[in-house]
């Protein structure tokens, strides 16, 4: 027994050193990979980096911008889907409504600065309450009824509309250049009865005032005092209103598809036209500055007019939008540009027409790039301006835009590529049909096959630009102008019943899926067979030193087919015309069909309130020096150079002595 309990309590002994060793036997071991295991995960990690390698350089090669247009899609898909969330919003949710939010998250945060001014969130709407208020009182202005703004830019153009708005009323916003019969149709056109304007364009006010009251039209003015019988002063009735809240019933029928606003076209073709603004169009407008990379910290700089819907809808509403300050001028000054930027910390700023390429020709200063601009919104800025821009003043990410203001389509250039106005991408197509169709320059007329059906211009080619009217891209038209709406119209294009919005424009797509603005129809003509884009000829011409700015149009010729080309130019100062330099340029840049045979010198040329050139009266007034006071020129191919166009050289032109 005893033996036996010995040799069991050595076996007990003994177990924890057993237990021990099993324990050990089965911790992991450290593997010995060989040499050959070693060397083919080398050779796959080398694969793998490899490959993201090639895939770098492939997607930089080919898609060099696909980064851009994933970052764009999606900002425009969500832009669309909050579009979308505002139409199926009950009661509606308005621009006005996001203003309000914004005044009552951040009161103290400054909208608007305006000549040493600041006016924050919180004052511009207290201030809009009582326009809202005397306007009611005065003028018993009540839901959908127009108010035609006759004002220049000042911070009372913000509110005044903020006001309008409140009660559900429309805006007319009148040019304030326009004068006389073209003010009378401008009023008429919107079916307004009231019209507020400020001091300094009473005159004009005046001189169609006996009109005004014919039609019983209400007259308000922004002044405490009025001495001219018939206009009502409004701003002593604004200051002792209550600036207390108006009620949302005011405008409670305001829906998506309301009018909310009538912008008029620049009149280059014969007088202004009023596109309807409705409260949709007004929101995807608002969009472009977000579509362009504008955020809520971005302070934005409007130069441009607020009749305008570039200073309107993309500046101002489009701020407001973004819950984002802006500097407001009266007017754009190359000289003052970037002291303000510098002085109101400016990132964000506007140009359109020829604004860039005054401040390209502004005297150069040292300080030229210290700024905080990043992004610049607009259109109409040529090649070669872009290029000096960008090399005079930094990398700022130029976003040129194609669009119009009652059109249904538009682009916008994200890629900064230069010269292009935009940019082709499936999600754009999707949401907003549209086609580039063969164009008959001669006929002013779409190329239509047997069918009946227009011609798809093919890539690289120039063709008219027009967008599907669909429910998600309308086109509403224009006030009280059936006949003008309907010429914007064109119908069996893709399909026998489809309905499609004409631009008026000539563009190309190229390979890379850029696009780019060529002329406007009318604009090109035709000359000995071939197609004259009137932009390009002009860009020329203003490669000449002497020449500071040209107008191209063609003209007719007695006996000739097509319009012959013909350039109204202004020239530098302390310069003459350097007729050897130009007829250099035009030969060694242009075919002989599109160099310009006649040239006019003018003082200035007749620009619109937005720097679009105006050709119809230069057109009508040909190019017989008996009826021009302007010296003309006449390029002479035999003594290669521009001569003086004289009544002799005009009557053997006239009877075919001359050939052209």
């Amino acid at each position: 027994m005893r033996e036996g309990s010995a040799g069991s309590g050595a076996q007990l002994s003994a177990a924890p050193n057993f237990s021990h060793s099993l324990f050990r036997a089965a911790e992991p071991r450290p593997v010995d990979h060989g040499p050959c295991e070693i060397q083919t995960k080398m050779f796959l990690f080398s694969a793998a980096a490899g490959l993201l390698v090639l895939l770098g350089f492939y997607i930089w090669t080919f898609c060099p911008h696909l980064w851009a247009d994933c970052s764009y899609m999606w900002r425009s898909l969500r832009l669309g889907f909050r579009l979308k969330g505002y139409k199926k919003s009950k009661p509606f949710y308005s621009i006005l409504d996001q203003f309000l939010d914004s005044a009552r998250r951040r009161p103290d945060k400054v909208l608007i600065h305006f000549e040493g001014r600041e006016y924050s969130y919180a004052e511009v709407d207290r201030r809009s309450n009582q326009v809202a208020r005397a306007l009611q009182a005065e003028a018993r202005l009540k839901e959908s009824d127009t108010v035609a703004l006759f004002l220049p830019n000042e911070p009372s153009y913000v509110w005044t509309w903020l006001g309008l708005a409140k009660l559900g009323c429309r805006a007319a916003l009148l040019n304030f250049n326009i004068r006389s019969k073209s003010l009378l149709h401008c009023f008429s056109c919107c079916g307004s009865k009231v019209i507020l304007t400020s001091p300094e364009l009473l005159a004009a006010v005046e001189e169609v005032l006996p009109t005004l009251r014919d039609q019983g039209i209400s007259v308000f003015l922004l002044s405490d005092s009025c001495s001219v019988p018939g206009i009502t002063p409004l701003s002593d009735k604004i200051s002792k209103a209550s600036d207390e809240p108006l009620s949302p019933e005011l405008r409670a029928n305001v829906h998506i598809r309301s009018i909310a606003l009538y912008i008029y076209t620049s009149g280059t073709t014969g007088l202004p036209k009023a596109a309807v603004i409705t409260q949709e169009k007004m929101w995807a407008a608002s969009f472009v500055q977000a579509a362009c990379g504008v955020t809520t910290k971005d302070t934005f700089y409007i130069n441009l007019p607020l009749y305008h819907s570039a200073g309107f809808l993309i500046g101002m509403i489009g701020s407001i939008e973004r819950g984002i300050s802006f500097v407001l001028k009266r007017k754009f000054s190359a000289s003052q540009f970037w002291d303000d930027c510098r002085k109101y910390d400016v990132t964000v700023m506007q140009y359109i027409g020829e604004t860039m390429r005054y401040l390209c020709n502004s005297p150069r200063k040292i300080n030229e790039k210290n700024h905080k601009v990043r992004i610049a919104i607009g259109n109409g800025v040529r090649t070669d301006v872009w290029t000096e821009f960008l090399n005079r003043f930094g990398d700022i990410k130029v976003r040129e835009l194609y669009a119009a203001t009652e059109g249904n389509i538009g682009f916008i250039n994200y890629t900064s590529k230069i010269g292009a106005v935009g940019r082709v991408n499936f999600v754009h197509k999707f949401f907003f049909p549209h086609m580039l169709i063969k164009f008959d320059i001669e006929k002013e007329e779409p190329v239509r096959n047997s069918e009946g059906l227009c011609i798809e211009a093919a890539t690289g080619e120039t063709g008219l630009l027009v967008g599907k009217i669909t429910w998600r891209s309308p086109f509403v038209g224009y006030a009280g102008n059936t006949v003008q709406t309907e010429k914007k119209r064109l119908r069996d294009v893709a399909e026998k019943g489809d309905l499609y919005f004409n631009t008026g424009d000539l563009l190309r797509f190229d390979h890379d899926n850029f696009v780019y603005f060529q002329d406007r129809v009318g604009d090109t003509f035709r000359w000995k067979g071939e197609n004259v884009a009137t932009s390009e000829v002009a860009d020329v011409l203003t490669t000449a030193r002497c020449v500071l700015e040209a107008n191209v149009y063609g003209v007719k010729v007695e006996g000739h087919e097509g319009r012959i080309g013909m350039a109204a130019v202004t020239l530098r100062d302390g310069e003459d015309l350097d007729r050897a330099d130009v007829y250099k340029q035009v030969v060694n840049y242009l075919p002989t069909y599109a160099r310009p045979r006649f040239i006019r010198i003018q003082p200035c040329l007749e620009m619109t309130g937005t720097f679009k050139m105006k050709k119809v009266k230069l057109v009508e007034e040909g190019f017989n020096p008996a009826l021009i006071q302007d010296p003309l020129y006449f390029l002479d191919s035999e003594k290669k150079t521009y001569v003086p166009l004289t009544d002799e050289i005009y009557r053997a032109i006239i009877s075919k002595e001359l050939k052209l």
